[in-house]
């Protein structure tokens, strides 16, 4: 028995590793508002994925499991509403943490996506700190060592 304490201890301490480091997808079609995302996050450890639309988007969160992932609604080929119903109807991905990032302030699309399980919405232009706070809320975030 004794042998098998240590064994947990070293699980238990991956997964809390992993999560303080929590890889983030953005998803968006216009590549300066990814690297606007990608900037919040760069003083923090974290791995950024981005992805164009939808369907990328999704491919993306298949293959790399994101905590969380910044999401745009009007997106050609796979809009975020498309790419939510997914993500919501996949058994394996349907507790991914979501906020949509958009310049849609449609009081019908907010409820639409709250519906669909998002966790929070912003409206573009967004403020660097309002974006931190609330991904802070969803994953631990650790500044990286100065």
């Amino acid at each position: 028995m004794a042998l098998r304490r240590p064994a947990v201890h070293l699980v238990t301490v991956f997964k809390v590793r992993a999560h303080m480091n929590p890889k983030i997808l953005s998803v968006d079609d216009s590549g300066l508002v990814r690297k606007a995302v990608s900037r919040v996050f760069n003083r923090f450890e974290c791995t950024m994925l981005e992805a164009e639309n939808g369907e990328i988007g999704l491919q993306q969160t298949v293959e790399h499991r994101p905590e969380l992932i910044i999401l745009d609604y009007n997106m050609p080929v796979m809009d975020g509403v498309e790419m939510l119903k997914r993500l919501r109807a996949d058994e394996s991905l349907k507790r991914t943490k979501v906020i949509m990032l958009t310049a849609n302030s449609n009081p019908e699309t907010i409820a639409t996506v709250a519906r669909l399980g998002v966790r929070d919405y912003i409206t573009k232009p967004f403020v660097d700190e309002q974006l931190l706070a609330k991904a802070a809320r969803l994953v631990t975030l650790v500044p990286k060592p100065t």
